[in-house]
């Protein structure tokens, strides 16, 4: 117990432990809130109950994200990343029983697989200077841009939005990544920055999501 409560400060914009000593870094989660609600509101009566969890868990990345920059602990890390975590299983299992029509054994089996994937990938980014601060999440955007680049003649536009999602999430992990090197020069840092791009990206991977989902009803 008394390790969850351990504090952590692992940002440029926190100078101290007390609850808003991260005041842009929480209140930019608003972000995470704000496209959950947008993407909603634009699948609601449209059946598409992968997206609405999409959204669910959307939520709870922006809810989870305020209590580590507020608070600052090691349980709100892990309320922080967990969802994080859940959000891209989701989608790897969305996109292979959408995207490419596999069967729900065989879609699971292969989300099952973005275990490996990082096992294989993560000692690259570990290695190569610049990336090893943001190591754990390079390679999801390797990731995206394996599947657009494998959606690129079976769903063009599709794979031109995971396409974009990958440009966005490789841009916003350099803001997450420069944000205690730039800290003497800002001293706001690059974090927030980081939330608001995210945000974006999640809301558009999503949109993305719906997008094929109507194209393929109506090519059906």
């Amino acid at each position: 117990m008394e390790g969850l409560l351990r504090q952590v400060d692992g940002y440029c914009e926190r100078t101290d432990f007390s609850y808003w000593s991260e005041p842009v870094n929480a209140i930019t989660n608003a972000a995470f809130l704000i496209a959950a609600w947008l993407l909603w509101r634009r699948i609601r009566g449209q059946d598409l109950p992968l997206a609405g969890g999409m959204c669910a868990v959307l939520t709870a990345i922006g809810i989870g994200s305020w209590l580590f920059h507020t608070h600052a602990t090691i349980w709100g890390a892990i309320a922080d990343t967990t969802p994080i975590a859940l959000f891209i299983l989701l989608y790897i299992f969305a996109a292979n029983r959408d995207f490419w029509n596999m069967r729900l054994p065989w879609a699971l089996l292969a989300t099952a697989g973005f275990f490996p994937f990082v096992a294989l990938t993560l000692p690259l980014f570990q290695r190569l200077p610049f990336f090893e601060i943001s190591a754990g999440y390079w390679p999801v955007p390797l990731l995206i841009a394996l599947y657009a680049l494998g959606l690129r003649l079976r769903a063009p536009a599709t794979a031109r939005g995971l396409g974009i999602g990958a440009g966005l999430l490789c841009l916003s992990l350099v803001f997450r990544s420069i944000d205690m090197a730039v800290c003497a020069a800002v001293p706001l840092g690059t974090h927030f920055l980081w939330h608001i791009l995210n945000g974006i990206m999640l809301g558009w991977m999503i949109e993305t999501y719906r997008r094929h989902m109507l194209a393929a009803r109506l090519e059906g």
